[in-house]
């Protein structure tokens, strides 16, 4: 069993001991240290706060105790159920909330479940704020509601049309190029939350017909949930034979964006990002924002649109910092993962589908003609499992000192810059592992440079 405390929530496994697991008991506990938490620092004038799940097994069983420990702290709840993340953040705002939580574990197995905590505007909370939140639960440094003054639970099942149309209204979306195009579009919501508001999106922004795979929301999930090449066979396959022209996936609590080629080939996450950027920069010229693990495919093509590129920390929150921090208008990380300020400071899969069907209908190419437009990378993404035995600190701090004749960035682990690749090294906030990122001109190249880390940290652990 699994409990890990990190600036992206308390992500666990189910079950197990309180302080080895995510139980009853373990929710409870940061749950009512989360309430206590806003109701000390929440910025609006409510005593409401959002409740939100992706559709994994242990989603019901979460869902009561978490609605159980906020009312019982006293706080009104808006259970709007099964949903998306980027929609209970919308719908933090909208309601006039004073937080949300948010009850996914992302991109993780079946087994995993986690509290996602967001502030009053639907945003993450920062590293401070969680760092506050966890120790108030390792203090128990909180009390519950008398009988007088406990919460109430308020059933709102409307936001996931709330967020579609949200979507529609945005400048740059334009459902009228996207109907003239006549889109053939294939899915795949690996049977979480995506299969219940993704086709809705996709007949609103009139896609002629989709092609749908694994939309049944009951969280067996049909193959390993996190979007990448080598979980996404099946929908490559049906490219051909749906003659689609594009194909959509997303991971379970629909924040990440992967997209297939007309051929079947992978457009790659990388240039999920890439690709809507390009599309807003050319309209609306500004800064952009992406994590240090991402592709330098986004700094191109924003230095090609005359705009400045940033690089922020791995994680949400920092890349949504440094967003606010230069104004930028477009952001995200190569996960698939798409923030546009526009919309809001979010992930958002939903946001991503419709800039970039609005960007391919008015481009008028093809899926692979267009991602062929764009400077070619290719990344590299390995991991070297984590035990007790490891200082990964102390691994990272040789790295730095072994490649101190290159460019080093040390703000989120330790990244190498070679003029023509590079490679990052950083500890994962989400699983007991160590991410060793690479990119290079060829994926040959990028792996061979991702394998040398490898054995260089293996050997510093013998």
């Amino acid at each position: 069993m699994t409990l890990i405390k990190s600036i992206s929530g308390i992500r666990g496994t189910i079950g197990g001991s309180p302080e080895d697991g995510l139980n009853p008991l373990a929710i409870v506990k940061f749950v009512a240290a989360y309430a206590t938490f806003i109701r000390k620092n929440a910025k609006v004038a409510t005593n409401k706060i959002v409740v939100g799940r992706d559709a994994r097994i242990s989603g019901p069983m979460v869902k009561q105790v978490v609605l159980g420990t906020l009312t019982g702290m006293g706080f009104d709840v808006v259970d709007i159920d099964l949903t998306t993340t980027p929609t209970t953040e919308l719908a933090v705002a909208m309601e006039g909330a004073c937080g949300g939580i948010i009850l996914t574990a992302s991109h993780n197995p079946k087994q995993w479940n986690a509290l996602k905590l967001l502030n009053e505007k639907g945003e993450f909370l920062d590293a401070a704020e969680g760092a506050e939140v966890l120790r108030i639960a390792a203090a128990e440094d909180f009390e519950f509601a008398d009988v007088d003054h406990l919460g109430k639970v308020i059933p709102n099942t409307t936001y996931k049309q709330k967020h579609i149309e949200s979507v529609l209204n945005l400048e740059l979306v334009d459902v009228e190029a996207i109907k003239a195009a006549e889109f053939r579009v294939a899915i795949d919501c690996v049977n979480s939350v995506g299969g219940i508001v993704i086709p809705d999106l996709l007949y609103a922004l009139g896609v002629k017909e989709i092609f749908k795979l694994h939309c049944a929301p009951h969280g067996n999930f049909s193959h390993n949930p996190e979007p990448i090449p080598e979980n996404l066979t099946e929908i490559s396959e049906l490219m051909g034979h749906a003659k689609a022209d594009v194909g959509f996936v997303v991971d379970p609590d629909v924040d990440r964006l992967a997209i297939i080629c007309e051929n079947g080939e992978m457009f790659n996450e990388e240039y999920t990002l890439v690709a809507v950027s390009d599309y807003v920069l050319s309209h609306t010229p500004g800064n952009t924002v992406s994590n240090l693990s991402s592709s330098r495919a986004l700094r191109d093509v924003t230095r090609a649109h005359g705009c400045e590129y940033n690089a922020a920390a791995v994680g949400e929150v920092n890349v949504v910092t440094k967003m606010k921090a230069t104004n930028a208008v477009i952001g995200g990380e190569g996960n698939g993962g798409v923030i546009y300020p526009a919309s809001h400071y979010g992930r958002d899969a939903l946001v991503g589908i419709a800039l970039f069907l609005t960007h391919l209908a008015k481009k008028k190419m093809k899926t692979s003609e267009l991602k062929a437009s764009y400077p070619p990378y290719f990344i590299s993404k390995q991991k070297v499992q984590l035990t007790p035995e490891i200082d990964v600190d102390a691994i990272l701090a040789k790295v730095k000192e072994k490649f101190s004749q290159y460019d080093i960035t040390d703000i989120d682990g330790v990244k190498i810059d070679f003029p023509d690749k590079w490679v990052h090294l950083r500890k994962s906030n989400t699983e007991p592992i160590i991410r060793i990122y690479s990119e290079a001109h060829t994926m040959e190249e990028a792996e061979e440079l991702g394998g040398q880390l490898i054995q260089i940290i293996n050997e510093m652990c013998k």
